[in-house]
């Protein structure tokens, strides 16, 4: 693993990561949705490619919102900051629309009656799911390298809508794809982000229940059932089913961006999520160049279905920029 200083130092490769970790990202939403369409399943039993009918969900466009933050406060991620993103580019523009979270829309209410971060998160509908988790990598991607303040800014951006395995699950993949923007091992990335986790949360009995299913099955192959069924929340993916599958595809993969994309996007359940995440940490870790150029042309423009300022934003433009708030 590179020294902050020694990848600082060359700026095509911090560039090329953060290119990597954004675009991985919307590949990765736009894949798994698709991967959970029945018009897809049906026809190809799995999907392997980014069909013209691919868009953003909410896991990008949220994503572009943090990003957004971090740009506006020159990369000083703040409390203040964070609602007066939220304000601007989710209330100031109708709210959130369709296939928003849960914890999405109540912290939008909360924020429109006065309540705020911690309490727009605490006082909040559904503040354990993966919301918060799903839109972190852009703190990663500026904290490369630096896990203390990758950390400290995930939970910053986190209690506006979460609070407690919400939280720390924002935290934990902060913290990873800060160390696979400066070229972490696959061990490394995964060890750094469960360090981020109190080991008696719902959360991190959940992630050793996922890395015990690694450890004894081995392969994806073996694993995929268990991954399934032991970690399986009723009615609604909880940070505690969706982030230790994360983790444990991940880590199964070895952290290939394509085996990452064709196990978590044909998971089915929260494969967007899945999906995003992997190919956070995949983008981050390798870079641009694993990413096939139609498919950067493909999501580079989301749709705003979502979140309406998002159809205005070119990815590979806010990925640039949070690139060079990087020194």
């Amino acid at each position: 693993m590179l020294t902050r200083a020694e990848w600082i130092a060359d700026r095509t490769l911090v560039k090329g990561k953060a290119l990597g970790a954004l675009i991985g990202l919307a590949v990765g939403d736009a894949l798994g949705d698709l991967g959970r369409r029945d018009d897809y399943r049906k026809r190809y039993g799995i999907v392997t490619n980014l069909y013209e009918d691919a868009k953003s969900t909410d896991d990008t466009e949220f994503a572009l919102l943090t990003a957004r933050a971090l740009l506006d406060c020159g990369g000083n991620l703040t409390s203040d900051a964070v609602v007066s993103a939220w304000q601007r580019y989710i209330i100031g523009n109708g709210g959130v629309f369709e296939r928003g979270g849960m914890p999405q829309y109540g912290a939008v209410a909360n924020l429109k009656r006065g309540a705020l971060p911690p309490l727009s998160g605490r006082d909040n509908v559904a503040n354990y799911d993966d919301g918060a988790a799903m839109r972190i990598a852009p703190v990663g991607i500026v904290c490369a390298g630096d896990v203390k303040r990758a950390v400290a800014f995930a939970e910053t951006d986190a209690q506006i809508s979460h609070a407690n395995d919400g939280i720390w699950a924002a935290q934990a993949v902060a913290a990873s794809v800060a160390v696979a923007m400066v070229d972490a091992s696959v061990e490394e990335i995964v060890a750094t982000g469960i360090a981020q986790i109190p080991a008696g949360s719902w959360l991190g009995r959940a992630m050793n229940r996922a890395m015990k299913i690694c450890d004894e099955e081995k392969t994806i192959e073996n694993a995929w059932e268990r991954l399934h069924v032991e970690l399986w929340t009723p009615s609604h993916s909880a940070s505690p089913e969706a982030v230790p599958q994360i983790y444990a595809l991940f880590r199964l993969t070895q952290g290939d961006f394509k085996q990452g994309m064709f196990w978590a996007c044909n998971f089915g359940r929260d494969a967007d999520t899945l999906g995003a995440v992997i190919g956070a940490l995949c983008g981050a870790r390798h870079g641009i160049g694993v990413i096939p150029e139609k498919w950067i042309a493909s999501v580079r423009r989301p749709a705003g279905v979502c979140l309406k300022f998002t159809a205005q934003e070119d990815i590979v433009d806010l990925a640039e920029q949070l690139a060079e708030l990087i020194r």
